[in-house]
């Protein structure tokens, strides 16, 4: 689903219980059925695991995830040190796991949505989901583009137009 998905190439990105029709694929990644509208599963113990990894990270670098200007000033200078050092030291998928996760929590936290596993058609990833489900967060796209751009000085105006688009009702 990402840009830097975490899917190898011999996994699929079939939603949890979905098996390919006769005939089918299995490698088409979405079953017959896929209206092309976003499916959200619950996480399971693997996506936790996956979470905490990710916000663990950010907090060794100081970020506080109810702050966009912290994510955003921690994810410009991870960015900088990356571009500024000719690739070396943690690769892209590290950083943008690392953000899109905080991200992906800052929304948790601040909007009236929720991580899932959610499956579209470009693929399967942690994204959030509103309560009626009408609106879909993939938060490794939304670093993954912009990484593979350059851009920086993004989050904090990008993250809180997201958050005021769906407020946690208080």
């Amino acid at each position: 689903m990402g840009l830097f998905s975490r899917k190898g190439k011999d996994e699929t990105d079939e939603p949890v219980g979905v098996e390919p029709a006769t005939g089918e694929d299995p490698d088409d990644g979405l079953g017959p059925d896929f209206t092309g509208r976003p499916v959200a599963v619950p996480l399971g113990d693997e996506e936790r695991a996956r979470l905490a990894s990710a916000l663990e990270r950010a907090a060794a670098e100081g970020v506080d995830v109810d702050d966009l200007v912290s994510i955003g000033a921690h994810y410009d200078v991870a960015y900088r040190r990356w571009a500024d050092e000719g690739g070396s030291g943690e690769g892209p998928d590290v950083v943008v796991e690392t953000y899109a996760v905080a991200i992906g929590e800052h929304l948790a936290r601040h909007s009236a949505r929720e991580w899932a596993v959610v499956t579209d058609v470009f693929g399967t990833d942690l994204g959030l989901v509103a309560a009626r489900a009408d609106t879909v967060v993939v938060p490794h796209n939304l670093v993954g583009a912009r990484w593979m751009r350059g851009e920086t000085g993004w989050v904090p105006g990008v993250v809180s137009h997201l958050v005021g688009i769906r407020p946690r009702s208080r």
